[in-house]
């Protein structure tokens, strides 16, 4: 198949790339980092150069393509109309010429937060009413929004946590871990999801290629829900080590996260840890459910925490990161 990646020098749209080359599609890639984009040259990419507000880009990327993955987004911004122009302005301008050049399936990689937290013990299935608490979670939904209102064949696929080799988020526990300490936000109970990075972008495919797929919204993760806690002793073991868990409690979380924004804004950067994003830190639970997925495309998780962690382990080592 002939195929389009937005964000595929990320994390996500890195692993997407990788696998869809293996399968034998022909790639192409809008990035905008000459430099970044040169590391899909190996992969027999062809790169587009531009960004989602290139309109003229969009279209010589668009042209003949068989599906869509939309992956390119940001998670940090200054405000909350700076999530907007990225995530839901962006995806409007991809949507317009796809539109033009009559371009098959789009799958947009949104996020469990367009959606918003959920309880203990009640797993998100994707049919929930949404309740984003973040400025990024409303950019996500405004971006669903843009697609399902479209006339284009469309699937939404959820991802919550995503890890793996190149991930440079849990490196941060490893890093920590490694010095025998493992903070947890709150007191260690949160119910999470999380998915493999290799194992999303398998999700993808399935979720792009499958006919009853079209139309629907998917949550991607492995089935197993773990808490903060395990999550911490988790990086632990697959490091050898035992670290102490550090229960961070939501007053000091929030004072610490207040510092960290401003001193970002103070050096004209942008930053993930922000006080907003504390309204996502401290939620009872982020859990989905990724049945109707399995369901609808035959796909499954291969990766659970334990053997995730592992082999992400192994790679920061061999790259050098830890």
């Amino acid at each position: 198949m002939k195929v389009l990646v937005t964000g595929a020098t990320g994390f996500v749209g890195g692993h997407l790339t990788e696998a869809l080359r293996r399968r034998g599609d022909e790639v192409t890639a809008l990035a905008r980092s000459a430099s970044k984009a040169a590391a899909l040259a190996p992969l027999g990419v062809r790169v587009v150069p531009g960004d989602l507000h290139d309109r003229a880009a969009l279209q010589r990327a668009a042209e003949g393509q068989d599906v869509v993955y939309h992956v390119a987004g940001v998670v940090a911004a200054r405000s909350e109309a700076d999530f907007m122009v990225a995530n839901r302005d962006g995806t409007r301008n991809l949507i317009e010429a796809l539109g033009q050049m009559g371009t098959g399936r789009l799958v947009l990689v949104s996020s469990m937060a367009a959606i918003g937290p959920t309880i203990k013990g009640r797993p998100l299935r994707g049919d929930e009413a949404p309740r984003p608490v973040t400025a990024y979670g409303r950019s996500k939904l405004a971006a669903e929004q843009a697609v399902t209102a479209s006339a284009l064949p469309w699937t939404i696929v959820r991802p919550p946590m995503v890890y793996g080799p190149r991930d440079q988020e849990v490196l941060k526990v490893f890093r920590l871990a490694r010095f025998g300490v493992a903070p947890v936000l709150g007191d260690g109970s949160q119910e999470l999801s999380a998915v493999h990075g290799g194992d999303l972008a398998e999700g993808l495919i399935a979720a792009g290629t499958t006919v009853a797929a079209a139309g629907r919204a998917y949550y991607a993760c492995h089935p197993e829900v773990f808490t903060g806690a395990d999550m911490a002793r988790a990086v632990g073991r697959a490091m050898g080590k035992s670290p102490a868990v550090i229960r961070i409690p939501a007053t000091i979380g929030r004072g610490v996260l207040m510092l960290t924004e401003a001193a970002a804004r103070l050096t004209g950067h942008t930053t993930i840890l922000t006080a907003d994003k504390a309204n996502e830190f401290f939620q009872p639970a982020w859990t989905a459910d990724p049945g109707p997925l399995m369901r609808d495309t035959g796909w499954k998780a291969a990766h659970d925490l334990r053997s995730g962690l592992e082999e992400t382990y192994r790679w920061y080592r061999t790259a050098g990161w830890l």
